[in-house]
């Protein structure tokens, strides 16, 4: 297993490697990007302008716009009027790195991430890992506790499903999950907030932020409740369509296991049914429920957070890889990206481990004849 552990290592920065590779090709193709979108702020704002000074009727300075503007051939002093000037263009292209060909930007980009320098922020004029680590704290928080609590409702939940098999509580229970996963969870948001959040009904919750203002002059206790008291809406929001498929995981797992053979023989040597369904039904059942916690754990963190985020303005990694997507933020995105790539890669890797921890009998070391 420390053989397999170690080459699982080594093969991350290769992982690592052709994910980037692959996303910064696609980038080069996509339209509208920073030195794009830049000069045409620049130019929209000195069109604006013009059109200012051009539409002032009376005053100097209307007056020697619109002489200069419409009269005899007199050419306008503002700049950003005519264009702009190859030489500014090229001022621009060399802020934002865009001077040197793409394949030395790759390598540079690659060299900087292999000592964790993810960049400064075209937009922000703040560091991209500075940025990333003050925002993970809301991102974990969210994935962390929507898919605790997600896990330890649907696997007790899954398991009673399947001994209870065709019973009117499998049945009722599946109606509730499957009509939980098919309503998005921006729609329950939007739900509790009228209800809960002072939107019609009651103003119980908070709307806005991870915690309350004056938070650091609170007691441990009031720091703990207050975070929790903003929690409880957008975690919520998560969760309750996310028991479904793990539910469903859950009790098609384990009813294949209870009509295997060893059961029927564990049960004819006289063992309990607690002993039969956790001490021999459980270990197995639970391997494919493991191989999607890394997965499950990701999407909460990175991608299932990010309209959350926004509808309870939450300012964590989700919105800020949307964001910086939008406003073609290239070191936020490639950061942003190299960050969760890693963090999935290591998740994959634990979730091999615990594999090995449930079931030794899985090595994961190439057998040989």
């Amino acid at each position: 297993m420390f053989a397999y552990i170690v080459r699982r290592l080594m093969l991350i920065p290769v992982t690592l490697f052709g994910i980037i590779l692959i996303n910064f090709v696609i980038v080069q193709f996509a339209p509208g990007g920073p030195v794009e979108q830049m000069i045409a702020r620049i130019e929209g704002t000195a069109v604006e302008a013009t059109a200012r000074i051009t539409g002032s009727g009376g005053g100097e300075t209307g007056g020697q716009a619109q002489r200069g503007g419409g009269g005899g051939g007199g050419e306008s002093e503002y700049r950003g009027a005519q264009g702009l000037p190859p030489e500014f263009i090229a001022e621009i292209e060399a802020q934002f790195g865009f001077d040197k060909p793409a394949h030395e930007r790759f390598w540079l980009m690659i060299k900087n991430y292999a000592t964790f320098d993810l960049g400064e922020s075209y937009y922000r004029d703040r560091g991209v890992l500075e940025l990333i680590i003050d925002k993970i704290p809301v991102s974990a928080s969210l994935g962390i506790w929507s898919t605790l609590i997600i896990y330890l409702v649907s696997i007790p939940l899954g398991v009673m499903k399947a001994v209870r098999d065709g019973s009117k509580f499998d049945t009722w229970t599946s109606g509730v999950v499957i009509v939980g996963y098919a309503v998005p969870a921006f729609l329950f948001a939007i739900l509790l907030i009228v209800l809960f959040a002072g939107g019609r009904y009651f103003d119980i919750f908070p709307l806005r932020g991870l915690t309350s203002d004056g938070f650091a002059d609170m007691t441990l206790l009031q720091q703990i409740g207050d975070y929790f008291w903003h929690l409880t809406l957008p975690v919520t929001a998560m969760v309750i369509g996310g028991f479904a498929g793990l539910t469903m995981l859950t009790k098609n797992s384990f009813l294949e296991e209870i009509n295997k053979q060893y059961v029927i023989t564990a049960r004819a040597k006289g063992l309990g049914e607690s002993q039969v369904l956790y001490g021999h039904i459980f270990r197995n059942a639970m391997l494919l429920i493991i191989a999607g916690f890394p997965a499950a754990l990701v999407t909460m963190l990175f991608t299932g957070s990010v309209l959350i985020e926004v509808i309870f303005s939450l300012d964590g990694l989700g919105l800020l890889g949307f964001e910086a997507t939008i406003n073609r933020d290239y070191p936020v995105m490639f950061g942003t990206l190299y960050v969760f790539g890693l963090i999935g890669l290591l998740l994959n890797l634990i979730s091999d481990i615990t594999y090995h921890m449930v079931d030794p009998r899985i090595t994961f070391e190439a057998q040989t004849t």
